[in-house]
């Protein structure tokens, strides 16, 4: 009677069956999944967003605008008042033709001004003017009128808008398309004039949520 072989308990692999032991490996970044984000069907969360970017420096500019007429027909009816806000999301965007953008919160004075008046202007502000940045950057600000009360500036030729003085550039826009992305709009203005009131100085930097001066 044929005896049947006992089975090995660890039976030889054969050629096509050895493989590689799977050693444990420490986790990365990709195979992470993300931190569940409120609000967000995915991707980073608000804060991770903010965070990651206030480590880009930015450029900061009052973007001003005059309100239209009461009554546009009328040339003797009383103008509307002047709206400022400060701004670090402006870039230029063509040279030919001149274009800029400004990227606006939806539903803010300014976005809604803009969606009316296609007349603005820009005023790169200067290292010595962090105080004019953080007043149009108020919550829950007092009035325009208000705010620009004891600061220097002229009236753009085109835009009618204030231009602030001792800004290291100014420049007149007007609006050629608005773009709605997310909670705010882009705007995109051709520029119809450029200045340069003050030669000297730096500019006014934003960096890791402060205002801040190069060097």
């Amino acid at each position: 009677m044929l005896k049947t072989p006992p089975l090995l308990k660890n039976p030889p692999l054969s050629p096509t069956s050895r493989t590689t032991p799977t050693l444990p490996t420490t986790p990365t970044a990709a195979s992470v999944p993300a931190p569940a984000s409120a609000g967000h069907a995915e991707g980073v969360s608000n804060d991770e967003f903010r965070a990651a970017m206030s480590r880009l420096a930015a450029g900061v500019v009052l973007v001003t605008a005059r309100e239209m007429p009461l009554d546009p027909d009328d040339p003797s009816a009383p103008l509307g008042e002047d709206v400022g806000m400060t701004a670090t999301a402006f870039l230029s965007v063509s040279l030919d033709p001149p274009l800029v953008l400004v990227s606006l919160r939806n539903g803010s004075r300014m976005d809604d001004l803009l969606d009316e008046q296609p007349l603005w202007a820009v005023s790169v502000l200067s290292e010595s003017q962090h105080h004019i940045a953080g007043r149009f950057a108020m919550k829950g600000r007092i009035s325009d009128r208000l705010l620009f009360e004891g600061i220097p500036y002229v009236r753009g030729e085109v835009s009618g808008a204030p231009l602030v003085g001792g800004a290291l550039a100014t420049l007149e826009c007007r609006t050629e398309q608005r773009v709605v992305a997310g909670d705010h709009t882009l705007v995109i203005g051709r520029v119809l004039t450029a200045t340069l009131p003050s030669a000297d100085g730096g500019p006014l930097a934003y960096f890791k949520g402060k205002y801040r001066q190069l060097g």
